[in-house]
């Protein structure tokens, strides 16, 4: 049969597995029947004509509650390869797989990274393509898996081929594969396509045919053999529906044994021929052979293999269940059931298919099976399904809720909302409330909700603590502090929770409650907060995820020093157990306190993964605020059109719901780049922004956190009272916390406005502890050495500027080091040029591979840190040697001798 009308279509398949190419594979989108399989196959064809391996895998709508079943079938042929792959990674995959004793729910990104290595392993030896049909029908497990893979694909000799049905989602839809979009035939292609397969037909039927198939391939090639039968549809009658009653058309001359045998075929989540027929037989009560499916093989419904039954097309499958009775679907059920006495797993699922009314015993085994499930989807299904089993209410709403909860961990917001939902219709308990109420704000971090509902959830959390249930009551006090990061719920409500949060009998020290207090009250619980910090950082092998809350509550009483490294110490246990939730926000609390610190080498590659890992494990804003500090970066290292686009891009995803943070950040960038463009007044106007309380970029515990930048625009501005009126405002919270950066911040607004005793108020800030802070030490001696110019004392102020010029080439801030070169001119004494480092000629990724190849990590190692495969770092370093100018990977450490430990 020759494809008419995809010239185009083939010709970008062929130039796919051509190679080398820029894609890392094609998703073929369309309607059913419309011909992706068609072209799939014609694909595989000249795979094999240019010498390419194929690995293939089929998403099977009875299979979409087994995890991982499609990428078994994918991987199992490379299993000799799994030897290879490091401990974790292969510990991993053959849990995923069912290939090992170990308990627990392996991490989806371990699985994913192993999958990469096995696949990149196996195109080093002979180039790979990888196909995935029905990827809407892929468990989610495994359609994450390859989602995963499809994303890192960069030099292996490996491309991913799949298809999508119309309407179907799956996590390949945004992996990076280009789109190739099947529309039906013309015409005149149609008619072709009749011509050939049908050209003994009446003109009448053949007309009849074309009319009704709309360009559709399959529906011109299967309503052909139907029209006879077929009555008139309906003009509205979807086009699934015609295919499908062509295909139950054809199953319905055959005899009914075989009809009985093919419905068993179609609910089977297996494609064994010995479970299909044994069934069958439990369900005629008779014995049956293998010929009772014959005359479904010769009406081409099927395929009968070597101890298989599988459908020509996936279509067949669903057409005759869903035509099938609900009677007989349940008898069917039941009939599988029986024979799968010896893989529990499965029967459950049948046999809560088969059941109608409440069964608890059967609901306690599908929530047995839950716990057990190695992927959060099949955990979900099997507890939504307990639920429906369950007679009583409060069982019934608890599974819900469970199932719910899950489904956040899955990220599957529409999930979450449908399945409380549910549970909301059934009466609550108050903990159970208060649970539907906490899983309904977890996404986002409550951003989508009004401010109002910040209130709600401190009322309930005081429900909750008083039924006895503390911790839970401790979550949800959580999701309220968060809350008052993203957007500002004002005075009242923060007293609110503190006052709810100093009621629970939860310990001072917890990390739960430090983060709460910090987010609550910046400042009147800073010391509080600090001295529970600095006592906490010296403290190692604590749970990463503790490690994160500690580095966001340093964020925000000020203290970027000790974010950064909690956060640091967060994002390797993070990555190792494959948390990449988790990980994109320690991340931007890394970078956003190393960009802070002035270490903009070791932040821009930090920001460019949390940027990367936020929106590929969907947190918007949280991606809108590492693009953000990436725009901060770009700022201080003084390329100023790189900023300005990504502030741009920052503060789209921030005023979509009012991301206060992103938006603070944004401006801080703007008056950066204002300061190193030389428009104070516009510097000055864009960070003033931040005090405004009607402004959306008004972040409180933000505010006092950029004084310096904002005092240096002022001097030049002319705003003199107006620094001045902001210092007295923030007077009474210096008084409350020893917050660091608000400190540093007065200590330089003091000493650039100071009238009197300016040489005492510079030697005070500059004797303070700014170890950490050599940003704001270098603003230090270059805003003295300025003053000091001014007042002709030309020969003092060039050993401050100097220091400010060497500080500022260090850090890389080219604007200020700029700044201060012009200033020693000024004082009678010539700067070279700052010469371009190492840094300076690598992408933020490039830099973050170099610096653990610096390191001495090997390929395999600096892959799996940042979830590449090794083959992929093979040739970045191949990109990177010639820019650096060095030919061999032990050069790197002689180049980048102070970032060895920046990077986690």
């Amino acid at each position: 049969m020759p494809m008419v009308g995809r010239d185009a279509e083939l010709k970008a398949l062929a130039a796919l597995l051509d190679g080398p190419t820029e894609q890392s594979g094609i998703l073929i989108e369309g309607e059913p029947g419309i011909g992706k399989s068609a072209l799939v196959e014609a694909a595989i064809a000249a795979a094999a004509v240019a010498g390419l391996r194929v690995l293939r895998a089929t998403g099977l709508e009875a299979e979409q509650n087994l995890p991982y079943a499609g990428l078994h079938r994918l991987v199992y042929p490379l299993r000799r390869g799994f030897d290879a792959l490091p401990a974790r990674q292969a510990e991993a995959l053959t849990t995923a797989l069912g290939m090992s004793d170990t308990s627990g729910d392996p991490s989806p990104y371990l699985v994913g990274l192993a999958a990469l290595t096995v696949l990149a392993d196996a195109a080093a030896d002979r180039p790979l393509l990888v196909v995935a049909d029905d990827v809407h029908w892929l468990d989610p497990a495994s359609a994450d898996a390859l989602a995963f893979v499809a994303r890192r694909i960069e030099a292996e000799p490996l491309v991913l081929l799949c298809t999508l049905r119309d309407g179907g989602a799956a996590p390949l839809c945004d992996a990076g594969l280009t789109t190739m979009r099947l529309d039906g035939l013309s015409d005149d292609e149609a008619t072709a396509l009749l011509d050939h397969a049908a050209a003994d037909l009446p003109a009448p039927v053949r007309r009849r045919v074309r009319a009704e198939a709309r360009g559709n391939p399959l529906a011109l090639l299967e309503l052909r053999t139907a029209a006879a039968e077929l009555t008139e549809p309906t003009a509205a009658l979807p086009l699934t529906e015609r295919l499908e009653r062509a295909f139950t058309a054809r199953a319905a001359t055959l005899p009914a044994g075989s009809r009985s045998a093919l419905l068993v075929a179609a609910i089977n989540d297996s494609d064994s021929l010995a479970e299909t027929l044994t069934a069958t037989g439990i369900l005629l009560d008779q014995p049956v052979e293998p010929e009772i499916l014959e005359p479904a093989a010769a009406a081409r419904l099927i395929d009968i293999g070597s101890g298989t039954v599988t459908f020509r097309h996936p279509l067949i499958r669903s057409a005759l269940a869903s035509t099938a009775t609900a009677d007989d679907r349940r008898r069917a059920h039941r009939a599988l059931a029986e024979v799968l006495g010896a893989l529990p797993n499965r029967r459950v699922w049948h046999r809560a298919a088969g059941t109608i009314g409440p069964d608890d015993k059967l609901a306690a085994e599908l929530e047995t099976t839950a716990e057990q499930a190695r992927h959060r989807a099949g955990a979900v299904a099997a507890l939504e399904r307990a639920a429906a089993l369950s007679a009583s209410p409060e069982l019934r709403a608890q599974r819900l809720l469970r199932a719910a909860e899950l489904a956040v961990d899955s990220g599957r917001r529409d999930a979450v909302e449908r399945l409380v939902g549910l549970a909301r219709t059934l009466a609550l308990t108050p903990r159970q409330a208060a649970t539907a109420d906490w899983l309904l704000s977890g996404f986002d971090d409550g951003m989508r909700e009004s401010p109002s509902r910040i209130a709600e959830l401190a009322a309930t959390a005081t429900a909750v603590a008083a039924d006895g249930y503390h911790d839970a009551a401790l979550r949800i006090l959580w999701g309220a502090a968060m809350r008052c990061f993203w957007i500002e719920p004002g005075p009242d409500t923060r007293r609110t929770l503190l006052a709810v949060a100093d009621a629970l009998p939860i310990a001072a020290d917890d990390p739960r409650m430090v983060a709460i207090q910090a987010y609550v009250a910046p400042f009147e619980r800073g010391d509080r907060v600090l001295r529970h910090l600095r006592a906490l950082v010296s403290i190692t092998g604590r749970d990463p995820e503790v490690d994160r809350f500690l580095g966001s509550a340093s964020l925000q009483v000020g203290a970027f020093d000790l974010a950064a490294d909690f956060s640091t110490a967060a994002a390797p246990g993070l990555r190792a157990a494959g948390r990449l939730g988790l990980l994109p926000r320690a991340l931007t609390v890394q970078a956003w306190s190393l960009a802070r610190l002035g270490d903009l080498a070791a932040a821009a590659p930090v920001a460019t993964e949390a940027a990367a890992f936020a929106q590929e494990t969907g947190q918007p804003f949280m991606h809108g605020l590492a693009i953000a500090v990436q725009a901060e970066i770009a700022a201080l290292r003084g390329d100023f059109p790189q900023a300005v686009t990504l502030t741009a891009e920052a503060e789209r995803i921030g005023l979509a719901a009012g991301a206060r943070p992103v938006l603070a950040t944004v401006q801080l960038t703007r008056g950066l780049i204002a300061l190193g463009e030389g428009r104070f007044d516009d510097a000055f106007a864009d960070l003033n922004r931040l005090h405004d309380p009607r402004d959306p970029a008004h972040a409180p515990f933000l505010r006092g956190y950029f004084l310096a930048e904002q005092a240096e625009a002022a001097v030049r501005a002319g705003q003199s009272e107006a620094i001045q009126t902001l210092l007295r405002e923030l007077t009474p919270a210096a008084a409350l916390t020893p917050s660091p950066a608000l400190h540093i911040g007065m200590r330089y607004a003091q000493a650039v406005f100071a009238t009197e005793a300016v040489d005492e108020r510079f030697t005070a800030a500059l004797a303070a502890d700014l170890r950490r802070w050599p940003v704001e030490r270098g603003r230090l001696h270059l805003a003295y050495g300025e003053w000091l110019r001014r007042q002709r004392r030309v020969v003092e102020s060039r050993t401050h500027l100097r220091t400010a010029r060497e500080t500022f080439d260090a850090l890389g801030c080219t604007a200020w080091s700029e700044r201060a070169r012009v200033e020693l001119r000024g004082a009678g004494e010539s700067s070279p040029d700052r010469s371009l480092d190492a840094r300076d000629r690598l992408t933020p990724h490039e830099l973050s591979i170099a610096q653990l190849a610096a390191q001495g990590l090997t390929n395999r190692e600096i892959g799996q840190r940042l979830y590449l495969s090794h083959r992929t770092v093979s040739t970045h370093l191949h990109r990177i040697f010639p820019k650096l100018g060095i030919s061999a990977r032990g050069d790197l450490a002689a180049l980048l001798p102070t970032l060895g430990g920046t990077n986690s």
